[in-house]
């Protein structure tokens, strides 16, 4: 099967571009609370299968996580549930800070999952 992906500059330009653009962070909170991407919502790869109801199928969705593989396995079940633009963003967050783009430390209170 074949996974979309966006580099990061492509994703800045996605953000700027589609306000209806949804990101989620696969990683643990503990990692995501070290830093992820403006707006991303908190989604750990575990809770995925019996969270489907919260990832919209009629929006893009970017899949975020440490290095790309997690977010690239999500992109791949999901593909096998009938959805059809989930994206993977290539190098995750390593990708991410290695592109000049810095992390932004999420709300405590609203990282909840």
């Amino acid at each position: 099967m074949f996974i979309k992906e966006v580099e990061s500059p492509q994703l800045v330009s996605k953000m700027e571009e589609n306000d209806d653009l949804v990101i989620i962070d696969v990683r643990e909170m503990h990692e995501i609370s070290r830093g992820t991407i403006q707006g991303a919502i908190p989604m750990p790869m575990a809770t995925v299968p019996v969270r489907l109801n919260e990832i919209p199928k009629d929006k893009e969705v970017v899949f975020i996580c440490r290095s790309g593989a997690r977010s690239g396995q999500v992109c791949m079940f999901l593909g096998q549930h009938g959805y059809e633009n989930v994206i993977n963003l290539r190098g995750g967050m390593i990708g991410w800070v290695r592109s000049g783009y810095e992390p932004v430390i999420p709300d405590p209170i609203s990282s909840t999952y």
